[in-house]
């Protein structure tokens, strides 16, 4: 028997219907009739190798034709333009971002998370980080045949995290010959290029493949500044502050602010002498910096891989394959240099340092401008699977059947510079004097303090000379650079086997089953600089720890009725898997699915399966860290439920905290509405008691292929998914509510408010950690048409138009201060609608390919009195008012290309082609700027050149 690459017509297929032609093994009943049957193959979503493509559970196909379509450089950006994805994780406008992640590409799907999107890699499980993130960054566009994307719960056939769905990505296979290609663009702007460069070279024979391939890609950074709506904190539209009102601008001015025990700011006139107060002012809002001017609105990225897959006939009946990849991948950001309060960290400016002009010890604020904050993320992915794979015959029935084992590790290093070390800032701004030589000395005179240089943090952004920042000794001395480390790896192995079981009236009652063993472990490791707490950086314990899991499923295709009326086919899919973790214990999960189809033009499907997520390492075994939360705290008189509740501000009275208090955010300045970044830093920690998430997922669809329509297909399905015990990290602002607004006295003991100092009655610290608590819900309907017409005089038209509608996405903590459901579909970057059409005609060797993509409005809370269009908005999900309404947003994407007569494919093309800008977002979402971090930033216009050989 010889193996046969499957005869399949990749051409026109139902919508949503998979197509995972996993390469399988011919029967020797077919060999021996000389046909033509198809092969069995493995669709996504099932482990049964059948002829049919047509399964109960919905999926999206990407061809690699239609990715060479667009003009997307990584495999990231290739999924999330699918309307089913949610809002981009850890975006590239998250300049802000901290942590393991940050640095990688993760695709959300339905708005649940990226860690409950399970992503494999032709059908084997990717390696996560420690918090469970797959980086699509690691996959080089080049290697990618086809992208499946299974939109329904999946955890009885991969087992945990497949419960918002599952992305297997197929690599090429049995390649001949070369392949070169290049692609460059920018932004219309003149910024943000992008380079990609790679070859792919594979040789085919009789009893073998071998495919090896190289990519090599790099993207270059775009300044906030350079876009309007990123230019100033609070967008275009209040790019200064006004009438006490910081609009978004840092208290932490980059002129040096002195501050004298009565608390009056002071500021050196331009020119003035900085060792005379008489040179000094007051300080007025045009002292306030604004740090967008130093950040970069998209990160710097760079990517390295290689990648090599072959297979060899050992036997007519048995095949050896193997596969291997290396990525490297850097990427670099940066912010706006740090806002420093001496008074935070005890440094205050000594009564004895030669740049004090009070002669009495003060307090200071300094941003740090000269020294931008930078982090740089490297990560290496290494990944190695073989196996053998084979078919036998037992008892006039035919069996497919493989073993395998895939290691998988990433090893990260995060270097960050531009923090200061506290340390030697207190030596910095300490005693010091002027030596016999006229050089300025830090300590005094017989106790000089080796290696230290004074600071005057009060000369203004642009000074050189003694003192200031712009002298790259001082820069040195009082920046540290800091190194973070973390290593995870995946080991998987995994034995399966199916075929049929017996033979019924309606068709063959198929099986699949398998054992896969599986162990992951993680560390990361912040630089001790950091777990001292010595610098301004975020300190951070580290993580380390792993476990082991056996797991066995079962899997049964069962043909109820065939050929009959009303019942071409009726068929019903049974799974279940058992799964053991060295963690919490075992759980088992299960899935039912139905096909039907009463005529041949109409496909009815439906599942129900349950599903869970295992704790990740994360989860279990993190260090503390520390961040800048995001919150609103209740007791603030203009925008927090004392304002509007008296029972509030009479238990925030009770509590000590004035009538009048307002929060305050990172950079010193008022907080102009809900949601500020926290003035101090909290710290939050694991919980080792933690147990894994579970779901349910319900699906109901159809897909209509009318046979007096050759060429088109319909597809509708509804789709319900539900999380419980959901893994969460308890919020600040839902402490304080349990507190203030729902009366919980245990909840008031678990944070502290200063009790002096600039920051009195802030919130200065919280005790918290991560709890199994509430639920997560979210229902729709995926609508999906396409067809490719007739063959015309003018050419072959082909139309493809995807829509996701999301009827709700809601949720609900433990212990929340809010109604039992909190709506969050529309707010931000929870979209109602998103939609996208593709039409792509071709004439002989000329194509153009026209592309729309559609994202319905976004709500969000009013931050300006006269831009509040919703000011009386209610919902039964939410207490969110009053409320601003922006409208919705489409793009459009164009690429023309020509297929030349000496073999190559010359394309040109633009995203976002006629420059549209999304509205002003105040509230952020997905991004540190007043945009959606999911929209374009601009018009990409690039070219790719494709040579075969």
């Amino acid at each position: 028997m010889k193996f046969r690459t499957p005869a399949v017509r990749l051409g026109l297929l139902p919508a949503g219907i998979a197509i995972a032609l996993t390469p399988a093994f011919a029967s020797a009943q077919d060999a021996a009739k000389g046909t033509t049957d198809l092969d069995r193959i493995e669709v996504t979503g099932s482990r049964i190798r059948q002829a049919s493509m047509e399964t109960a559970q919905p999926v999206i196909a990407l061809q690699r034709a239609d990715i060479e379509k667009q003009g997307f450089t990584s495999v990231a950006d290739i999924v999330q333009n699918l309307a089913a994805t949610g809002s981009p994780a850890i975006s590239r406008a998250d300049a802000l971002a901290s942590g393991e992640e940050v640095g990688g590409q993760y695709v959300d799907l339905r708005n649940l998370g990226p860690e409950r999107t399970l992503v494999l890699l032709d059908g084997k499980r990717m390696g996560v980080s420690s918090g469970g993130y797959t980086d699509l960054a690691s996959i080089p566009t080049s290697v990618v045949e086809r992208i499946e994307v299974l939109t329904d719960g999946a955890s009885a056939i991969y087992g945990s995290d497949a419960i918002a769905g599952v992305i297997n990505i197929i690599t090429r296979k049995n390649f001949d010959g070369l392949e070169a290609s290049v692609y460059r663009g920018q932004y219309g702007q003149g910024d943000g290029e992008k380079e990609t460069y790679n070859f792919v070279y594979g040789q085919t024979g009789e009893r073998g493949s071998l495919t090896f391939g190289a990519e090599y890609s790099k993207e270059k950074p775009v300044w906030a500044k350079d876009r309007r709506y990123s230019r100033y904190p609070n967008g275009q539209w209040h790019p200064v502050p006004a009438g006490g009102d910081a609009n978004g601008w840092s208290a932490a001015s980059n002129k040096g602010i002195l501050i004298d025990s009565n608390d009056n700011w002071y500021t050196l006139n331009d020119g003035g002498d900085p060792t005379k107060i008489g040179d000094y002012h007051e300080t007025d809002f045009p002292d306030f910096t604004n740090p967008s001017r130093e950040m970069w609105l998209q990160t710097q990225m760079e990517r390295r891989s290689v990648f090599a897959n072959g297979n060899f006939d050992l036997t007519d009946n048995i095949r050896a394959t193997a596969n291997a990849l290396y990525t490297k991948r850097n990427t670099l950001q940066q912010i706006a240099g740090y806002p420093f309060q001496s008074e935070v960290y005890d440094t205050p400016l000594s009564a004895d340092s030669i740049y004090n002009p009070l002669g009495e010890e003060a307090h200071f604020i300094r941003r740090t401008s000269e020294v931008p904050r930078q982090t740089e993320s490297q990560l290496e992915t290494f990944r190695f699977s073989a196996g053998l794979e084979g078919s036998f015959e037992l008892a006039d029935k035919y069996w497919d059947w493989d073993v395998g084992y895939v290691y998988n590790q990433n090893r990260g290093v995060k270097t960050g510079t531009g923090n200061l070390f506290i340390p030697n800032v207190r030596n910095a701004v300490g005693p010091s004097f002027i030596d016999a030589n006229g050089v300025a000395r830090c300590g005094t005179q017989g106790n000089v303090i080796a290696g230290c240089t004074p600071w005057n943090p009060l000369l203004p952004y642009g000074s050189t000379g003694a003192g200031s920042l712009s002298d790259p000794a001082l820069q040195a001395y009082l920046m540290l650079p800091s190194h973070d480390t973390s290593t995870t790896t995946t080991k998987v192995y995994s034995a399966n086997i199916s075929g049929s079981l017996a033979s019924l009236p309606a068709g063959e009652l198929a099986i699949a089953a398998g054992y896969e063993h599986r162990e992951e472990s993680a560390e990361y490791s912040p630089d001790a600089l950091l777990q001292s707490g010595l610098s301004t950086d975020l300190s951070g314990g580290p993580t380390k720890g792993g476990y082991k899991l056996n797991e066995v499923y079962l899997e049964m295709n069962v043909p109820v009725l065939a050929d009959m009326p009303f019942a071409k086919e009726l068929s019903l899919d049974l799974a279940g898997r058992y799964s053991d973790y060295s963690t919490f214990g075992n759980t088992f999960n299960s899935k039912f699915g139905l096909k039907w189809k009463p005529i041949d033009d109409l496909l009815v499907r439906g599942t129900y399966a349950t599903g869970f997520r295992a704790p990740t390492v994360a989860d279990l075994y993190g260090g503390t860290s520390q961040t800048f939360d995001s919150y609103t705290d209740p007791c603030d008189s203009l925008f927090g439920s004392a304002a509007r509740n008296p029972s509030v501000a009479a238990a925030c009275a009770a509590n000590g905290v004035p009538s009048d208090f307002r929060q305050m955010t990172s950079g010193g300045a008022t907080a102009t509405g809900p949601g500020s970044q926290s003035y101090n830093a909290f710290e939050s920690g694991s919980n080792d008691a933690l147990k894994p998430e579970t779901s349910k997922t319900w699906t109901a669809g159809l897909v209509y292929s009318p046979s007096y329509v050759q060429g088109l297909d319909v597809s509708l399905d509804w789709w319900k998914i539900r999380i419980e015990n959901v893994i969460a990290g308890e919020s600040v602002t839902s402490i304080l509510n349990q507190c203030y607004v729902l009366g919980i006295d245990s909840a008031c003991e678990r944070f502290t408010r200063s009790t002096s100092g600039r920051d009195i009655n802030q919130v200065d610290s919280v005790t918290r950690t991560l709890i199994n608590g509430g639920y997560q819900e979210t229902a729709g309907y995926d609508l999906g048409v396409r067809y490719r017409l007739p063959e015309l005089a003018i050419g072959n038209f082909m139309i493809d138009w995807k829509t996701t509608y999301v009827d709700y996405l809601s949720y609900k903590r433990d212990n929340e201060a809010s109604t039992p459901i909190e709506q969050s579909t529309s707010w931000g970057g929870n979209f109602r609608v998103r939609s996208n059409l593709n039409v792509d005609w071709s004439y002989g060797d000329f194509g153009v390919n026209w592309g729309v993509r559609y994202y319905s409005g976004m709500k969000e809370e009013c931050a300006y009195e006269a831009e509040c269009n919703l000011p009386d908005f209610s919902s039964p999900y939410t207490q969110l008012s009053p409320t601003r309404k922006v409208g919705s947003n489409t793009f459009h994407d164009v690429q023309v290309r020509y297929n030349a007569p000496w073999d190559a494919t010359i394309a040109i093309g633009a995203n976002n082609v006629f420059g549209h800008e999304g509205p002003v977002m105040y509230s952020q979402p997905n991004s540190n700027f007043s945009y959606y971090g999911g929209f374009d930033i601009g018009r990409f216009i690039y070219m790719k050149y494709t040579q075969r050989f």
